[in-house]
């Protein structure tokens, strides 16, 4: 079965610019695949060159098996929800939603039918008649997302679709979007600077950087065995150790990571000098000097704060210290 996304050595050049340099991938069907690197990485580019936004410089995207070269965005099997929901302010709900198959030439009452059933789909029944000035920003973003799905695109690309909302609401819409795509059934990718929002969501995840791919796997591979320095510094929060560093506090020479919760205070380990504490509400983050090096750990709620000054000692499991790959 052919996978429903597949870049084979993709590259997007603007002009010297390298947005997209040698990227293979493959989306399985049904898959929550997030594409995840901060601005400038690469993973933008990589979601219009599936819409067919832009044509690859080199290489090849397949959908369904069937290479893309030359097919118009409104002849593939996606549909796109973009960051600013990009609705028609002049027209309500229920137009907004149908307007697809309006141009696609259907029917009035089938159009009406299929978009009161997309709303249903987003827990927005009896909302046609609203405009979209009227709404919330949830509520845009449901009404966005039910004019993409009645098309019924088998691959969904959403482009930081929460990205407007705030704390409370968009942990919410999280939860939603991953129950909508379990309810739907269809491929979702999911572009996001967020490494909240991919770890949360995403069956898998592309760690994008400078155009190319650090590493792809799921949620707990890429946070718990990061492949490169930089996925370990992006995704989450990590202690980065250079060989010189590892090897002192591990005898390996090799670059390593070791998150913070993984920390902990002990009777007999490592000497560090506590710099400074601030309570997280759920932990308190303490910011140590160890070998030389400033290092960053996670105390759980309740447990006893040092002060700063201080000098304690911490230590780690055997396998909570990860090596990795260079830069």
């Amino acid at each position: 079965m052919p996978s429903a996304v597949e870049f084979r050595d993709v590259c997007r050049f603007f002009g010297t610019v390298r947005a997209v340099d040698r990227v293979s991938m493959e989306i399985a069907e049904g898959e929550f695949f997030a594409m995840l690197g901060p601005s400038g990485s690469g993973k933008t580019t990589c979601l219009r060159l599936i819409a067919g936004f832009e044509q690859p410089t080199h290489g090849e995207v397949r959908i369904f098996g069937e290479g893309m070269g030359g097919v118009p965005p409104y002849r593939r099997a996606v549909n796109t929800v973009f960051q600013d929901y990009a609705l028609f302010p002049h027209l309500n709900v229920i137009d907004n939603v149908a307007y697809g198959l309006m141009i696609a030439g259907r029917g009035r009452q089938e159009r009406r039918r299929e978009a009161e059933a997309a709303l249903d789909l987003v827990k927005l029944p009896g909302y046609g008649g609203r405009k979209p000035g009227e709404l919330s920003g949830g509520q845009r973003q449901r009404v966005a997302l039910a004019r993409a799905l009645v098309m019924k695109p088998r691959v969904l690309l959403l482009d930081e679709p929460l990205g407007a909302l705030d704390l409370k609401l968009r942990e919410q819409m999280q939860e939603e979007l991953k129950a909508l795509q379990r309810k739907v059934g269809i491929t979702f990718v999911f572009v996001t600077h967020d490494q909240g929002e991919a770890l949360s969501m995403a069956d898998r995840i592309a760690v994008f950087n400078e155009g190319r791919i650090e590493q792809v796997g799921t949620p707990e591979e890429v946070y718990n065995r990061p492949a490169r320095p930089f996925v370990a510094d992006f995704v989450g929060s990590s202690n980065v150790f250079p060989p010189e560093v590892t090897h002192a506090v591990a005898g390996r020479r090799a670059w390593a990571s070791l998150r913070p919760e993984a920390i902990r205070i002990v009777g007999q380990g490592r000497p560090a000098r506590v710099v400074a504490t601030a309570f997280l509400g759920t932990a308190t983050r303490l910011h140590l000097e160890m070998a030389g090096r400033d290092v960053t750990a996670l105390l759980p709620r309740g447990a006893v704060v040092p002060e700063p000054g201080e000098t304690i000692e911490i230590g780690w499991g055997d396998s909570d210290l990860h090596l990795m790959e260079g830069p």
